[in-house]
């Protein structure tokens, strides 16, 4: 989701988890903090060794989602603590954004899980079909499955979920079903029907999503919405041991657990006693803590440390589907209200040198504002309809009557100067790396005449909806996670007094597209969903209501002492329930829970 959807979540601090680890473990052990830092910051720049050399072609397999390796065929050794640093901090274990998604998979479970080709696979439903005029979906659960609360997650629980997930538990889960969704009906103890009042193409590639993560009705019944919040009653392989906010989240095996999805790595508890989730913003601290042994993975690897991180880890990155990092314009009040200003903005820089220059290659530029290059039905020849190209700015905008330079340069029309503000969530939207793609684009435009005034914006003021409305910004910086093309719906449908879509950050409002959109989700084949999305995207690119940046991606750095650990292909989050230390000396170093014995820990 492009900005957290909870204005009540609590704004955490920026505080890092320092807490050392009690083996030595690569060859930064024993390195000060400072020491530890310079050799992240300058690790890229070394000529690698014969034989492990960084090849950025290796990932192009986990470029598309694909896991990490899942180790050896000896039997994974059980228990001890996983270390692992994490860049934000979620508002609630469970939730709309996406850092909840990540949270939420590793307690909640899943009616189907997401395969890396894009299909889905049995999880709690081990089998579906559809009525002939595409309207009902009838499930077939798992009979042996329990809530941590002694809850059965059965046919009546799913339809409890699917109520609450319409009803306000879940914004983004809305979002993807609203307008589609009709009831659920209860057929029997382990048969439950999901009635949409018109087709709805993606939905099981919408379910595998963690938004859609099952909780007991029990808990969400009887309990305070805060303790929802923060310790969410699943049926998943862990459970929320503790949560100190702005240090860690702590994750408890569930030894009851024997349901894993058909593409887990096996199927059983869990084999590590749990997970210490350590939340540490700044990214120099958190390499660094892998560098130093500290961690036993990490996430979101620093772009300045990924040439390192592909030589001396398991490294996987991940291109997440959905609408990638995007400038949305304004249609509705402002400069971006005339398409041929839009256009010519969309001609203005030159976006994929400055991606390549920013992120030092690692990251792909993307040309489309609408589809991510992995989402299903992305059209690159749609998406490319925008090449860097001053001379055709210039003209849009002459064309248009903006003719008049001030002194600066900036142009401008009737006394009016060609100037917009552009919002963007620093550090919980948009990384460091991404804040310089946004300021190189700042000055690029300027040779065109444009005056971009860039105005960051902190979490508090996107969670308390401060950029909401048309006359809060010129343009708004954001991405959109989704496994299938139907985001175009989320980001596009027109918002109305009983509808309203606070998701369409552009203010677009335009019958035709959203006609091709409908018409794209309801396609009764896969190739008129393809056709018809295909479409969208030029009709999107006409109307130029936002431009394309780079794709959103997600990284995993592992260290030698775990493996298991893989990126789940719906929205690229970790998973741990087949995370293994490699050595007993790795499982028995680990710090464990403070509560629990080293026998318990261990086992």
């Amino acid at each position: 989701m492009s900005t957290p959807p909870s204005p009540s979540a609590p704004e955490s601090g920026p505080a890092v988890n320092t807490r050392a680890r009690r083996r030595p473990v690569g060859p930064a052990f024993g390195l000060t903090l400072a020491a530890v830092s310079a050799l992240a910051l300058t690790a890229c720049t070394g000529t690698p060794t014969a034989g492990n050399a960084a090849d950025p072609a290796a990932d192009t397999a986990a470029l598309t989602g694909a896991s990490a390796a899942a180790g050896s065929s000896a039997s994974p050794l059980r228990g001890g603590v996983i270390e692992y640093g994490h860049l934000q901090e979620p508002n609630c274990i469970y939730g709309g954004w996406i850092q909840e998604n990540f949270t939420a998979r590793q307690v909640l479970d899943n009616l189907v899980s997401a395969t890396e080709d894009g299909s889905v696979v049995p999880w709690i439903a081990t089998s579906w079909e559809i009525s002939e005029d595409q309207k009902i979906w009838t499930l077939q659960l798992r009979e042996d499955v329990t809530f941590t609360d002694g809850t059965v997650l059965d046919a009546a629980a799913v339809a409890y979920n699917f109520d609450y997930w319409l009803d306000g538990g879940n914004g983004t889960a809305a979002a993807h079903l609203g307008g589609f969704y009709d009831h659920s009906e209860v057929v029997d103890e382990h048969t439950v029907q999901i009635h949409l009042s018109a087709p709805f193409a993606p939905f099981l590639s919408t379910i595998s999503q963690s938004y859609f993560g099952l909780q007991s009705p029990t808990a969400l019944q009887t309990r305070t919405d805060e303790e929802n919040c923060t310790e969410p009653i699943g049926s998943g392989p862990f459970t929320v041991r503790d949560w100190r906010r702005g240090e860690y989240i702590e994750f408890e095996r569930n030894e009851e657990y024997d349901w894993a999805p058909e593409n887990a790595r096996h199927q059983g508890p869990a084999h590590v006693a749990g997970i210490r989730w350590n939340i540490v913003p700044d990214n120099t601290s958190r390499y660094g803590s892998l560098l130093a042994g500290e961690m036993d993975a990490i996430g979101e690897v620093p772009a300045v440390n990924i040439a390192q991180a592909r030589q001396e880890f398991e490294f996987t990155q991940y291109i997440t589907p959905g609408r990638p990092v995007v400038m949305n314009l304004n249609t509705q009040q402002g400069i971006f209200t005339e398409q041929p200003v839009r256009q010519a903005l969309s001609f203005a820089t030159d976006r994929e040198a400055n991606v390549e220059s920013a992120f030092l290659g690692t990251v792909p530029f993307e040309p489309s504002g609408y589809l991510s290059q992995t989402t299903p039905g992305y059209d690159e020849n749609a998406a490319t309809e925008y090449p860097f190209d001053l001379d055709r700015a210039d003209a849009l905008l002459d064309e248009a009557g903006w003719t008049g330079r001030d002194a600066d340069g900036t142009r401008t029309k009737d006394g009016q100067r060609l100037t917009a503000k552009v919002v963007y969530g620093l550090n919980s939207i948009i990384t460091p790396d991404g804040n310089t793609v946004i300021q190189n684009f700042q000055e690029q435009a300027r040779a065109a005449g444009f005056d971009l005034v860039l105005r960051p914006g902190t979490p508090s003021e996107f969670f308390g909806g401060a950029f909401s409305t048309p006359d809060s910004y010129d343009a708004q910086v954001g991405y959109w996670t989704s496994p299938h093309a139907g985001i175009l719906n989320i980001n596009y449908r027109p918002s109305t007094e009983d509808a309203p879509n606070g998701a369409n950050t552009t203010f677009l409002d335009n019958a035709e597209v959203f006609e091709t959109i409908q018409s794209a989700l309801q396609a009764p084949t896969p190739q008129l969903v393809t056709e018809r999305f295909s479409a969208a995207q030029y009709q999107l690119s006409e109307l130029a209501p936002a431009i394309g940046l780079y794709a959103q991606t997600n990284t995993l750095a592992v260290s030698g002492e775990a493996t298991g650990i893989w990126l789940e292909p719906a929205q690229g989050g970790p998973v741990f329930h087949d995370a293994a230390f490699t050595s007993e000396a790795a499982r028995d170093a680990s710090e464990g829970f403070a509560s629990r014995t080293p026998a318990e820990n261990e086992d």
